[in-house]
């Protein structure tokens, strides 16, 4: 059995990933990717410490985590699909303005 320090190590890893991504891209794209991989790293820390216990309830809420993740992109990839509609950028330094 792989030990519980190495699932903590890659989803750290992941995560990490994801936020220096979170930080330095402009693109709202490669933004959604990034938040999708700092919950993919949620998902593996709520299994990794589930099947430590040997409770299924960590993996239950990794399931309901990966629809709710389902539901965030798309959401999110419909916004950046107006957005580019109306600006023809998807560039988010180019949009500064909350209203349409």
């Amino acid at each position: 059995m792989i030990p519980l320090g190495l699932y903590i190590g890659l989803s750290a890893v992941i995560f990490s990933i994801g936020l220096y991504g979170l930080m330095t891209q402009r693109s709202g794209i490669r933004i959604l990717m990034c938040i999708e991989l700092m919950l993919n790293s949620a998902n593996i820390n709520l299994v990794a410490f589930s099947s430590y216990n040997a409770d299924l309830t960590g993996q239950v809420f990794a399931l309901y985590s990966i629809a709710l993740a389902a539901c965030e992109a798309a959401v999110g990839f419909a916004i950046l699909m107006a957005i580019f509609k109306m600006k023809d950028t998807i560039n988010l330094d180019n949009f500064n303005i909350l209203r349409w």
